[in-house]
This record gives C-alpha cells, sequence and structure tokens, in this order.
C-alpha cells in the first residue's frame, strides 16, 4: 500500500489580502491587520508593502507606527476570516476531496492517490500556487507523509536555525553577555524566524516518501508545531534543529518539557497518528429551475414554483426536516437578480403551505427584461417529527384529524408575516407569578406554541388597561390614616371624586427579588368607579426601600 501523501497549504497573509481583495487601493500602501491581547496591540497579518517596510507579525503596534508612519491599519475580524478560510477549503475540494482546516491560516489536503492528474506533486503545487495568484493570495505549500511534516515544510522549508548567539546557550556563557542577548532580534532567541525573502525550490518543500524524518532533519524547532515557551527554553540548551532535538533521550524531553513535545515529534515523523478530517459538509435544501425563455408575468413565475415546491419537499422530507425560512431567487437576463425572503410560523415542506405564501411574494417582483432562472432555497430549517398515534382506532383517527386542522392558525400568521414580518406578530403567554406586571409573557407568535396552562381566572378582576404606576395626590387635609381611599384625588391633571370602591386587594412582592417598581413595598389595590364614570385600578404603597403613598395602576373597560 502506498504511503499516505499530505499537501499543506499555508496562506501567511491572510487577513490582509482579504481586505485587499475587497479595497484594492490598499494594495499600494503598507496594510497591518492588528490583534488586541490584553493591553497590548499587535500585528497579526501584514501585506506586502508592509512587510517590505521591515515590519514582522507579532510586532507592538507603537513599533510598527514608529518604523512605519504610514501603516494602514485594520481590526482582526476572527469570524469572517474563518468563513473566508471555509471558502478556500471549497476551492482546494478540487485538488482532493479529503481537506481538513488548520486554522487560522492554512489547509491540510490528503492527496494519496490524486498527484497524478495534476502531473505529479510539483504540478500539483504549482497548479495551487496559481490559483491562489489568481485570487490575489500568498500561499505555501509543503508535500510529505504526515501532516506535521507538511506543515513544517510549508512554513520553514529552506529555512536553517540561525546565528543562535543570544548568551542563553551554556557554551556560549563565557563571551556573551545578558545585555547584548537582549538587543538580539526575537528568532535569535528561539522564536519562530521571518519569512524567507527567496522561496525554496519546489523539491525543497516536496519529501520524498519514507523520507520525512531527513526533510525536518535540519529545520528550526518551531517546524513542530511547539509553544513559543518551549523552543525558546531548548534554545537556552544549545537546541537548535528538529535532528538535535531526536537525538536526545525521550523518557527525559518528556519530565521536563512534558508529553506534547513528544507527541508533535512522533506525529512529526509519523510514528504517532494525526489522522485528516475533514468537515462535514452542510446540507443544502436548494432547488433551481432555468427557463429557455424569460418570462415576466406572474402566472408564469407561479407556475415555475410550483415545479419547484416538490422537488424541494422531497430533499427536505429525506432528512426529515422542515422549512422555516425560504429565499426566492430571480435571476434576470441582465444578469441582475431580486432576492424575495418569507417565514413560516412553523416548520414544513408541505407544497400547499408554501405555495400560497410565495404567490403573495409574487406582486413584489420586478421581472426588468425578463427572468430566465428561478431558484427556491430553504434558508432556515428545523427538524419535523413523525406522529406516531397510540390506542383504538377512534382516538386514532381523531388525534389525525385535530393535527390536520391545526395549521390554519400557523398559516395564518405565516400570510400575517409575510405582509408586516413575523417579527411583529405576538401571542400571551401565563407567567408564573402573582405580580400583575409579570402575570402574563409576550412571545413571538411565529417561535411559539399556544398556551393551554392558563391558571384559572382570579377571583378578583384585573384592568383591561395596565401601565407603570402614576402617582395620584389625593384632595383635602391629610387624616390620620393615610391607607384610607381618598374620597377625591387628583391624577393626570384631572380632579376626581369617589363614588364607589371594591377592596382591597394586598400583593406583596417577591421577596427573593429585587424588583425597583416595587421597592415601596406591598400593595393594597382598589377598584375605584369615580363620578365621571371612570373605573381605576388605584393602589396604595406602604413604602419600604423607598417612600409609598397613592398610584394609578390600570384602567378599567
Amino acid at each position: 500500500m502506498p504511503n499516505r501523501r499530505i499537501l499543506s497549504l499555508w496562506f501567511p497573509r491572510l487577513a490582509a489580502e482579504r481586505l485587499i481583495r475587497a479595497e484594492p487601493a490598499l494594495a499600494e500602501v503598507p496594510l497591518a491587520v492588528v490583534r488586541e491581547s490584553g493591553n497590548v496591540v499587535s500585528l497579526a497579518s501584514l501585506s506586502r508593502a508592509a512587510s517590505a517596510a521591515g515590519l514582522r507579525p507579532g510586532q507592538p503596534l507603537r513599533d510598527a507606527q514608529a518604523v512605519c508612519p504610514d501603516l494602514v491599519t485594520r481590526l482582526e475580524r476572527p469570524a469572517i476570516e474563518a468563513g473566508f478560510l471555509t471558502v478556500l477549503r471549497r476551492w482546494a475540494g478540487k485538488f482532493s476531496p479529503w481537506i481538513s482546516e488548520a486554522p487560522p491560516e492554512g489547509l491540510v489536503v490528503d492527496i494519496t492517490g490524486c498527484a497524478h492528474l495534476f502531473g505529479g506533486e510539483a504540478g500539483l503545487m504549482g497548479e495551487a500556487e496559481a490559483d491562489c495568484a489568481q485570487l490575489g493570495l500568498t500561499v505555501c505549500a509543503g508535500v510529505a507523509d504526515t501532516v506535521g511534516a507538511a506543515w513544517a515544510l510549508a512554513r520553514f522549508a529552506g529555512q536553517g536555525p540561525g546565528a543562535l548567539r543570544s548568551g542563553d546557550a551554556i557554551d556560549q556563557e563565557a563571551y556573551a553577555t545578558r545585555a547584548r542577548a537582549v538587543k538580539r532580534r526575537h528568532w535569535e532567541r528561539g522564536g519562530p524566524p521571518p519569512l524567507a525573502a527567496d522561496a525554496p525550490s519546489p523539491e525543497a518543500r516536496i519529501a520524498a516518501p519514507g523520507m520525512a524524518r531527513e526533510a525536518l532533519a535540519p529545520l528550526p524547532l518551531a517546524a513542530l508545531r511547539l509553544p513559543p515557551k518551549t523552543t525558546q527554553q531548548l534554545a537556552r540548551l544549545g537546541l537548535r534543529r528538529v535532528e538535535e532535538l531526536a537525538a536526545q533521550p525521550r523518557a527525559a524531553l518528556a519530565r521536563r518539557f512534558g508529553a506534547d513535545l513528544v507527541l508533535r515529534l512522533d506525529q512529526a515523523f509519523g510514528t504517532a497518528p494525526e489522522p485528516v478530517s475533514p468537515a462535514r459538509p452542510e446540507p443544502r435544501y436548494a432547488v433551481r429551475l432555468t427557463l429557455p425563455e424569460p418570462i415576466g408575468l406572474e402566472p408564469d413565475l407561479a407556475a415555475g414554483i410550483d415545479r419547484l415546491l416538490p422537488a424541494l419537499e422531497a430533499r427536505l422530507r429525506a432528512r426529515g426536516m422542515g422549512a422555516r425560512r425560504l429565499r426566492l431567487h430571480l435571476l434576470r437576463c441582465d444578469h441582475s437578480a431580486q432576492v424575495l425572503e418569507l417565514g413560516l410560523a412553523r416548520p414544513s415542506a408541505d407544497p400547499e403551505r408554501l405555495r400560497p405564501l410565495l404567490r403573495m411574494k409574487l406582486a413584489e417582483v420586478d421581472a426588468g427584461d425578463g427572468i430566465d432562472v428561478i431558484r427556491l432555497v430553504a434558508t432556515v430549517t428545523e427538524p419535523v417529527h413523525a406522529v406516531q398515534h397510540r390506542g383504538h382506532a377512534g382516538a386514532s383517527a381523531d388525534a389525525a384529524a385535530r393535527l390536520q386542522n391545526d395549521t390554519a392558525l400557523d398559516d395564518l400568521i405565516g400570510r400575517l408575516g409575510a405582509r408586516v414580518g413575523l417579527e411583529q406578530i405576538h401571542r400571551l403567554h401565563p407567567g408564573d407569578s402573582h405580580v400583575p406586571e409579570k402575570a402574563t409573557q409576550l412571545r413571538a407568535a411565529a417561535w411559539s406554541a399556544p398556551a393551554t396552562d392558563w391558571p384559572p381566572r382570579p377571583t378578583e378582576p384585573r384592568p383591561l388597561t395596565l401601565f407603570a404606576p402614576e402617582f395620584v395626590t389625593p384632595s383635602g387635609p391629610p387624616g390620620d390614616r393615610p391607607a384610607a381611599l381618598p374620597l377625591a384625588f387628583r391624577w393626570r391633571r384631572r380632579q376626581f371624586a369617589t363614588a364607589s370602591a371594591t377592596g382591597p386587594e394586598r400583593i406583596a412582592p417577591e421577596w427573593w427579588l429585587d424588583e425597583p417598581a416595587w421597592r415601596s413595598g406591598q400593595r393594597d389595590y382598589w377598584q375605584v368607579e369615580t363620578a365621571c364614570g371612570a373605573r381605576l385600578w388605584l393602589f396604595y404603597a406602604h413604602g419600604g426601600a423607598v417612600s409609598g403613598g397613592w398610584f394609578c395602576h390600570g384602567r378599567f373597560a
């Protein structure tokens, strides 16, 4: 069985070149993508112009601006750059179906049995570099039997450890001082060396089958994917190259530096397994209809949608999914497009439920010179579980009838949502609290089921309109009992006289919660009917963390 062959692709300027692709003018100026870590802002990715100005990744931003005053900076966007790396993973699918991402700037491709399709491994690397050059990307590639060896060759091929005269090695202690060691460059103290000015030849970046150990021997220790702190400690002991580290006793290395050091060494040499785990492609529920002649009438568009819905239903039902949001792409013959979106109150794949919602959107279509492609995509899907009815035949039939008739409300919510938006439609749910403000909860109708656990009707009625408590001023001289219901009071700049009242109903706040509106203590509620016919819900707050008094909390019908 032939050896496994791994291709490692490294994009050293991924973040910066992603910005240059979006804004080509940035290619003419030194550009750096900066990263904030604690209180330090450092350079994460550089353009070619920035590297030519003498900047390096990891350099503090203040030092970089002192070296290059014209430096243009952009903040790092890890989520967007991860999405861009995913796009590159799909591009690399032309070389092999077995691809894995190596965040934040790399890809790992298993090219076993694939290289001959591109004229050999060197030809495959050349085609990858040519494609990236057309995309405006810088790429470094390496091929070996293991993931670790290919990773090392892509990043460090042709680079040696350099002259490590830092004063930290034992044999240098006599003629190098700590003061001089501080002035040395970072890679001379064990850090990763800078990018080489001249790229190594393709032969130097390809390790022949079974020759991973020989190919890695002259490379610096950073090629083993070790933490910078570990490489610095090894450099102080005089270990600078992979071959020097491999010659040391493994037990002593594991005791002093941990098992990870030995594991990385074994993975690079192939004695420890390191599989390539490709990302599982996300399922896409999309159907497309290409028309021989452009169309623009609503009946023609409706007929095209009717042909797409059964195919979309088959794809959704095959995975037990239902569409929650749909996107309709209408591509015009002048290469422009119109996109329409709609949502459903309950996930479904039934064409009879999707068709009316899509036809409501056809009135918004601007056909222009004609539409020649219709594409329907279920952008948001949810599982639709099958329901198994148990019991005798009559009960099962009744349950099936209820389920079939239960979609009317959901369809109504979907039609209203197509007009005003699903987020504008709400329904009430009971709240587990006796506090009036928490007696009900407002939920989005499209993402909640109708409430069935409403508590029994309270013995004391509640007002139709409930608002924030508003201060009420009792009229007349203050009495000995301030909690007594006032015979006249002033509210909202109007004078009211009490005709009749029912109460009091005492409600205490939840003692385990700190509600700002209930810091005035327990309340005594009264249903007050005034002489002018207004029916109000007044309460007297007995006082607590704040002073109490009379307030109006609602209005009855």
